[in-house]
């Protein structure tokens, strides 16, 4: 390893999404990577960007990927699904080095887990409505059989810690049994607050649907492309998060002290745009 690939190993991981739901991504990249450095971006100002046109996710993705690349980071990470399906290749244009999407992790576990053929999808209404998870899976397979559904009410409700609510169990009947009534064997979670409704998720889909989370699809992900790209953080590092908001960071303080049971290091606030 050169000492430049040295310097560039010991940067953090910059982690970005419309809000406190990528903390999910953050948290499973810490089990996955505890020696690595994360510095996250939630967009609290501008949130929720699953109802926002397809225009409007790609600005504020560019505006992001530039914040973190002046910031120093070794790896951006683009955890937000509607960013992911829509605006990937925004990422690309503002830095220059590994980028981890959503969607390909989830799509890649989906594809090794079912066994006849017919997947779900369940994601914000701009994570559906793109078709970036159906293109994605039957691209690889195009025999495979994907249903999809909306479920906006799930965000707001995990946000809320009402997993154990029998509100958030009847409405998830509601969203998730038509595609159960379909045939799938196999779930993919496409919003990354979808995690937090995982044990609801999964008693309802019972032993013989297999739900995927892309949050721990995606840390698989990080962590290997860290060790191919000889970016893995050294043994002596001692790993910091810190995070910055474009507004309130209440949220993300308390979903941070609610994943990892700790406060994450303030940074301040970043008004974009």
């Amino acid at each position: 390893m050169t000492s430049m690939t040295q310097e560039e190993a010991r940067k953090p991981i910059g982690v970005f999404d419309s809000g406190v739901g990528g903390l999910t991504v953050a948290s499973a990249i810490r089990r996955r990577a505890p020696r690595e450095s994360i510095l996250y971006f939630g967009d609290t100002a501008r949130v929720p960007y699953g109802t926002k046109s397809t225009e409007t996710i790609r600005r504020y993705t560019r505006e992001i990927a530039r914040f973190l690349d002046d910031r120093g980071v070794k790896m951006v990470v683009v955890a937000c699904n509607s960013c992911s399906a829509t605006a990937l290749d925004c990422v690309g244009g503002e830095f220059q080095g590994p980028i981890v999407g959503v969607i390909e992790p989830g799509v890649e576990a989906a594809l090794a887990a079912t066994e006849n053929g017919r997947i779900g999808v369940i994601g914000t209404q701009a994570t559906i409505s793109s078709g970036a998870y159906e293109h994605s899976l039957r691209e690889r397979r195009p025999a495979i059989h994907v249903v999809s559904t909306a479920c906006p009410l799930f965000v707001p409700l995990a946000e809320e810690h009402l997993e154990n609510h029998e509100a958030t169990r009847l409405l998830a009947r509601d969203y998730l049994q038509p595609l159960f009534d379909d045939g799938i064997d196999t779930l993919i979670l496409g919003c990354t607050h979808y995690p937090l409704l995982a044990e609801v998720i999964r008693d309802l889909a019972g032993a013989g649907v297999k739900v995927v989370d892309s949050a721990e699809s995606t840390a698989v992900k990080v962590a290997t492309t860290l060790r191919e790209n000889g970016l893995s953080a050294p043994d002596d590092l001692e790993p910091t998060f810190r995070y910055f908001a474009s507004d309130d960071p209440s949220g993300l303080e308390k979903m941070h002290r609610r994943l990892l049971g700790e406060a994450p290091v303030w940074v301040g606030t970043a008004r974009l745009g």
